[in-house]
């Protein structure tokens, strides 16, 4: 340990699922050899936090439980085998907390896939409190002086979208479909494809959104709440429909309907992941077509480094709404109600 660091800290922890999301003094963790030991400032909400507490994915998850995976602070210890780093730099806790990095999955740089990965919020305490643990490897480095409170969504939610834009094997020029396009993952899915050279169609609910992904510079925006037959729709807007679909709506139907209005040699791309959905294709119409349905998780290192990036020039904005982290809980009753636009993040001090 190189600094000062209390014996106890202010979290939001639960001890069962679709327990009470409590907030109370815990102990401050104590890093491993490899491990950074952070001052977690700031902490973006994501909708996986929402399927860790009801603990309706089939993936065991850690209990008790201190979620979150888009923390944004300063180092302030380290364990005795950490190298590259220095108490002080900024550095992120993203969801891939640490991989064995020796596995055929982390040699190919795809360490997200290793059967051994330890997850931010869901297999180990994540930052949802003002203290954390990250392995050294893999926490996110974020450049000094950058707006921690806006680039925390970046963690998470930017990474994830920017590597299914990338997925999807674009052109510039060609037309990307957001389903979804106005959440905490949407909404930056809309900046990083203008950035990348795209046009962005949207697909959301609701005047709201509709001027934030006008805002955002997004160019044909279809309400699902008013259009009768979205396929057709999406088909006319694009002439010919998407080249690329991010679906990071939680929407069986919609995702089915993806792999309609994508255009012939187009890729679906697979983000969001509703518990217990099944992705349907006619196979049929994929065969005729020529479509691609791919899978998209999370990032590596590398996208990680390029998505803060495009963040820290500047072409990427995080439209947030920051409120303490003893709100946690009415947090996650908006979430479920579908009424969070753009990303809530949770300051840890209060």
């Amino acid at each position: 340990m190189s600094t000062e660091i209390p014996k106890t800290q202010k979290g939001v922890i639960f001890y069962e699922n679709n327990g009470p999301l409590e907030y109370k003094d815990i102990p401050v963790p104590t890093p491993l050899p490899n491990e950074l030991l952070i001052h977690v400032l700031y902490s973006g909400v994501c909708h996986t936090d929402l399927h860790a507490w009801h603990g309706d994915w089939p993936l065991p998850v850690k209990l008790p439980l201190v979620g979150g995976h888009e923390g944004a602070g300063v180092v302030v210890g380290m364990g005795s085998s950490v190298k590259g780093w220095k108490v002080g730099d900024y550095a992120g806790i993203k969801w891939l907390n640490g991989s064995c990095m020796s596995c055929e999955e982390c040699e190919l740089s795809n360490e997200s896939n290793c059967p051994e990965a330890d997850l931010s919020g869901y297999t180990h305490d994540g930052s949802f409190q003002q203290y954390a643990t990250a392995d050294a490897v893999q926490a996110a480095k974020i450049p000094a002086g950058a707006d921690l409170k806006n680039i925390a969504p970046i963690l998470c939610a930017g990474v994830t979208v920017y590597k299914a834009i990338k997925s999807a094997n674009l052109k510039a020029g060609d037309w990307l479909a957001i389903s979804g396009a106005c959440g905490g993952l949407g909404s930056l899915a809309i900046q990083y494809g203008k950035a990348m050279g795209f046009r962005i169609l949207g697909i959301d609910g609701g005047a709201e959104k509709e001027e934030l992904f006008k805002k955002l510079g997004g160019e044909y925006f279809i309400d699902f709440t008013q259009c009768k037959d979205i396929i057709a729709e999406v088909k006319k807007a694009t002439n010919g429909g998407a080249h690329g679909v991010i679906n990071v709506s939680v929407s069986e139907a919609a995702i089915e309907a993806s792999t309609n209005y994508v255009r012939s040699n187009g890729t679906v791309v697979l983000v969001g992941l509703p518990a217990g959905a099944v992705c349907k294709s006619n196979v049929f119409n994929q065969v005729v077509k020529s479509t691609k349905i791919v899978g998209s998780y999370v990032g590596n290192r590398a996208d990680t480094r390029e998505a803060i990036d495009f963040f820290v020039r500047g072409l990427v904005k995080s439209p947030i709404k920051v409120v303490g982290l003893s709100q946690l809980a009415s947090v996650f009753d908006d979430m479920q109600a579908g009424k969070i636009v753009g990303r809530v993040v949770v300051d840890t001090s209060c």
